[in-house]
């Protein structure tokens, strides 16, 4: 196989009845089903001017339609834009620019807010055994993409000029296959998809690994914990998810009197996206029965870079496990790292990103010469050769001149059992930076600030302890779950002195 298209073809010629993809909407693909879905899609696509090279805006939420677009993109030779529909005018305008497609895609099916878009883009609505779209041929063709690249995806949080990374098909099947390996998934297994596909989490690490795997996967558009909770008990054999979203489950468990999920059919669970912290898992392995495995990745390395497979229950590392096979690993302790070998994760391997897109400036900062991607994020390396990450290096706080990691604060606040998840972040005073904490509590258990801090200053050492917290009922967060910490300082502004 050479072709991201060519997991699905394998599919439908061996498994052509087989379950493949379900959605909200109630659409129900076996895989020979979605590959001729795709194939009426490709067939649009080529009949609306599409060529080898061209851009395909996918603008999307998870239905079985735009599994359908990304497949009928490759098949074409295009290069796929998977782009969340709930993304602002402002947001969707600048990666529409910056990518210039020949086409755009809109799963306008699933909500509201891809109509709207639909609307102002002024797109026609197609219909055919893909479903219903809507579709726009904003651009003309311009080939002009390198030869190889299948997707450009555009990080959470841009700000200014977009940076689209450049995924190849090769990027993807070996996404695809290493994480259908990591996780044992084989025909007859469920996958929950509630992580969105235009994220590289639920495009390489569950759509691309379930059609690699012949997997089964049940598509959801918005996470939601009851739903999840739902699916879990009706039957998914294997999820993936980010911390936020088990803490969330647990709680809504928890509020519905129950402290254990008892699936007689769930068989891994992982976590992955964001940091975990040990309270978290330890409390996850008693909710689900089942060992809670941790990874770690990026956009710019397909999503996988290190997971752990060998972890037991109650077994208190947190480490992100090894490399992943095929991928190398060093750390550069002369960036940010502060001593006890704690420096900037570098990568490469045939994970890592072909560049960002028109962008070789920005492509120069992180990708040498010799293959090796530097990720921004802080990690260490301990005796068995698993990585711990410490934080992201953008992220890392000085306080006092001592280095404070956040995660290290957001794993004592979560220890807290009227703690659902928090975040920490630093911010600028006079010469210094103020170690600022963001918890989200559980609903009817505001817990007091001088608990909480309380609390944390029998875990940590004084420099570490927050200068202030500020409760709330939510925290903002991204498609996929994971805490938006940019938004925090504006978003919670009045409460902070």
């Amino acid at each position: 196989m050479k072709l991201w298209h060519d997991l699905l073809a394998v599919q439908a010629s061996a498994h052509p009845e087989a379950p493949g993809f379900s959605d909200s909407l109630g659409t129900r693909w076996t895989y020979g089903e979605l590959s001729k879905a795709t194939d009426e899609l490709s067939q649009v696509m080529t009949g609306a001017g599409v060529r080898p090279g061209d851009r395909v805006m996918v603008l999307a939420e998870n239905c079985c339609a735009v599994v359908a677009s990304l497949m009928a993109a490759s098949q074409c030779g295009a290069v796929a834009v998977p782009v969340n529909a709930r993304m602002s005018i402002s947001e969707v305008d600048r990666i529409l620019d910056h990518a210039s497609p020949a086409m755009v895609l809109i799963s306008t099916q699933v909500e509201g807010t891809a109509q709207a878009h639909a609307t102002r883009l002024g797109a026609k609505e197609i219909s055919g055994s893909f479903g219903v779209m809507h579709m726009t041929c904003p651009y003309p063709s311009s080939g002009d993409a390198p030869a190889g690249v299948a997707v450009l995806l555009y990080t959470t949080g841009t700000t200014g000029d977009p940076k689209g990374v450049m995924l190849t098909h090769k990027n993807l099947l070996f996404g695809g296959k290493t994480s259908a390996e990591l996780r044992d998934m084989v025909p007859g297994d469920v996958i929950y998809g509630v992580l969105p596909m235009t994220h590289v989490f639920g495009l390489a690490s569950v759509m691309t690994a379930a059609l690699y795997a012949g997997a089964e996967v049940w598509l959801e558009a918005r996470f939601s914990a009851a739903k999840l909770y739902d699916a879990l008990r009706r039957g998914v054999t294997r999820l993936a998810a980010v911390p936020q979203m088990h803490a969330l489950v647990m709680q809504f468990a928890k509020e519905q009197g129950l402290d254990r999920l008892d699936s007689p059919v769930l068989q891994y669970v992982s976590s992955g996206a964001a940091p975990l912290d040990p309270d978290w898992k330890r409390r996850a392995e008693g909710f689900y029965g089942v060992a809670l495995q941790n990874g770690y990745g990026m956009t710019e390395a397909t999503a996988g870079v290190c997971a752990t497979k060998t972890s037991t229950p109650g077994d208190p590392d947190i480490s992100v496990g090894p490399p992943l096979p095929g991928v190398e690993l060093r750390i550069d302790e002369s960036v940010a790292g502060g001593g006890d070998g704690i420096g900037e994760v570098q990568l490469r391997g045939d994970n890592v990103m072909l560049g960002y897109y028109r962008n070789p400036e920005e492509t120069a900062k992180v990708l040498d010469a010799e293959g090796w991607l530097s990720s921004g994020d802080l990690g260490r390396l301990d005796g068995q050769g698993f990585l711990h990450i410490e934080g992201r290096s953008k992220e890392l706080i000085i306080h006092g001149g001592f280095n404070v990691f956040p995660p290290e604060v957001e794993a004592a606040l979560n220890a807290h059992p009227q703690v659902v998840q928090s975040a920490v972040v630093g911010r600028r005073g006079k010469g210094d930076e103020e170690v600022l904490a963001f918890v989200q509590f559980a609903k009817g258990d505001r817990p007091e600030v001088a608990d909480l801090l309380r609390f944390v200053r029998e875990q940590l050492v004084g420099y570490k302890c927050p200068a202030q917290i500020v409760l709330t009922k939510a925290l903002p967060a991204a498609p996929t779950g994971k805490i938006l910490k940019h938004k925090l300082l504006e978003q919670f502004s009045q409460q902070l002195r």
